[in-house]
């Protein structure tokens, strides 16, 4: 094996020490947010990044394909099914008409407030739970500092 052979295992082996550990820890944050709050892993990242906007809770959708990181069309359908819920709604830009932003409502903000504790208590719990295996315990440790 040479250098760049070992280069690239140690990376693969990075990455799936990564993938590992996202798992754990979606797996985890989905079961809960589901269950209490009818949320979605990924819907619970929309409503947080738009409640993190300093610009009145709104934000262009190519930003929270971002935040997301779903593809426009996979973002497009999740605002729409938070829209249906109620727990957002589009704005059209005054300077750019084909501009749109997403705004969380009322009942969105409540709904994050609602959750957020649980969604915290999760991932505290999932990233010390991960800190006990072997693997995943330096990643862990250094996501928790």
């Amino acid at each position: 094996m040479s250098i760049s052979d070992d280069a690239v295992e140690i990376r693969t082996r990075g990455w799936r020490t990564l993938a590992a550990l996202h798992s754990l820890i979606e797996t985890a944050l989905e079961r809960e947010l589901s269950t209490a709050h009818g949320l979605s892993v990924v819907e619970y990242t929309v409503l947080d990044a738009l409640s993190r906007q300093e610009n009145h809770w709104h934000m262009r959708m190519q930003q929270l394909a971002r935040a997301t990181a779903l593809s426009s069309s996979a973002t497009t359908r999740l605002v729409n099914r938070l829209e249906d819920r109620g727990l957002l709604k589009r704005i059209l830009c005054d300077e750019d008409r084909r501009g749109i932003y997403t705004e969380l409502t009322a009942e969105g903000r409540q709904l994050l407030h609602r959750a957020r504790p649980s969604h915290d208590r999760v991932l505290e719990t999932a990233l010390a739970e991960a800190a006990t295996v072997p693997e995943l315990k330096k990643i862990a440790a250094h996501l928790q500092r």
